[in-house]
């Protein structure tokens, strides 16, 4: 497969950044930080989503969605990347999208979803640092499970309409089976606490309390959640990756602006070889982490055996490369990239949270390597 979009992908992605970058430039997240806004992103903005038909594009055309695929969600999330846009379309669009899919909840949350009336949120890390253990406990009760336990880092949990839950049915936390999805309502009773992250964004702790839930809540089997848990973790990585190329060269692309234009003792900076050489190193990773990202995707959307792999492999290029462009970014900025009325500086806090979502480049190099048996 090249590695390149076709004619319709860049006619997506042109339209897409155009979008975004009209409705919801770095000036929009900048707004919504400085009113406090408890809500995190506009839901307006999620109904333009949906009138774009951005939030169906993994989504079948029997439930009401566009049966595009990752290459395609790529496109977008690269342009929500590149200019911060507060959006729940990762963990809504892509994420919980993929989960649902094939089971008895797609009925009821995908055409809700395709609309924009719903958001969901991904209720899966339980500790400081994404790793594969669930010791949420789900217990049987009546017709349906009793949830007990606590969730971290729930993105928009606190004004999601759907939680996408991953829980114990039996089993250690540490245990490959015995854990079961489960699509959990937001007048289930939860309680979330907001907390405003680096980027500005906000996440939610959420905790269940015997919160009960019927057995129509159940995504795809009773202990045997691996598979759509493993396709939501997929998905969202190979999304990440694909916003955090958005974040990379949306802080390369100010950067190099910045070269062409700073002057210090009558001389464009850029012309200094030893900035050219920083980035020239800068473009280079940025494309090789690229060229990483789209192989995932289109490995992901030909059902390839391998696109595990290659998602872990895109996560950790997309991270290090991005840090690689903010941290440049502001040191080629100097002073000025270390203050607030500065855009360059929301890059770097973007990609730090970004980095961290669905594992960091040191997990994804730890289950590479595991997987190859070291």
């Amino acid at each position: 497969m090249p590695l390149y979009l076709n004619d319709e992908q860049q006619m997506l992605r042109d339209t897409a950044r155009d979008f975004i970058a009209d409705a919801a430039p770095v000036s929009h997240m900048r707004a919504l930080r400085d009113a406090n806004d408890p809500t995190g992103f506009s839901r307006d903005l999620w109904k333009q989503f949906a009138e774009m038909g951005f939030t169906g594009i993994l989504v079948g055309e029997d439930h009401g969605g566009l049966g595009l695929g990752h290459v395609e969600a790529g496109v977008v999330l690269e342009e929500i990347g590149r200019n911060l846009s507060p959006s729940p379309f990762l963990a809504t669009a892509v994420a919980a999208v993929e989960a649902l899919k094939g089971t008895g909840a797609a009925e009821r949350w995908l055409p809700a979803i395709v609309a924009g009336d719903t958001i969901a949120a991904l209720a899966l890390d339980e500790g400081a640092k994404h790793r594969d253990s669930v010791g949420l406990k789900a217990e049987r009760s009546g017709n349906g499970f009793r949830l007990s336990g606590e969730k971290r880092f729930v993105t928009h949990g606190h004004v999601a309409d759907l939680l996408i839950v991953s829980a114990r049915t039996a089993g250690a936390p540490g245990d490959e089976d015995g854990v079961t999805l489960f699509a959990v309502p937001k007048d289930a009773g939860f309680a979330a606490e907001p907390e405003r992250l680096a980027d500005a964004s906000i996440a939610a702790r959420v905790t269940f309390d015997g919160i009960q839930v019927d057995a129509d809540a159940v995504i795809g089997e009773v202990d045997a959640g691996r598979d759509p848990l493993n396709r939501l973790l997929r998905a969202g990585r190979a999304g990440a990756s694909a916003e955090l190329l958005g974040v990379g060269g949306g802080a390369m692309h100010m950067t190099l602006g910045y070269l062409k234009e700073r002057k210090q003792f009558g001389t464009v900076i850029g012309s200094y070889q030893a900035l050219q050489h920083r980035a020239a190193h800068l473009y280079s990773e940025m494309e090789v982490a690229r060229a990483a990202v789209l192989k995932a995707q289109q490995l992901l959307d030909s059902g390839s055996e391998h696109a595990d792999e290659a998602v872990s492999v895109a996560k950790a290029f997309a991270a290090t490369a991005t840090t690689l462009s903010v941290q440049e970014g502001v040191q080629m900025h100097g002073g000025i990239g270390m203050t607030d009325e500065y855009d360059i500086g929301f890059y770097m806090k973007r990609a730090r949270v970004l980095a961290e979502l669905f594992g960091d480049a040191n997990y994804h190099a730890d289950k590479l390597a595991r997987a190859a048996g070291y």
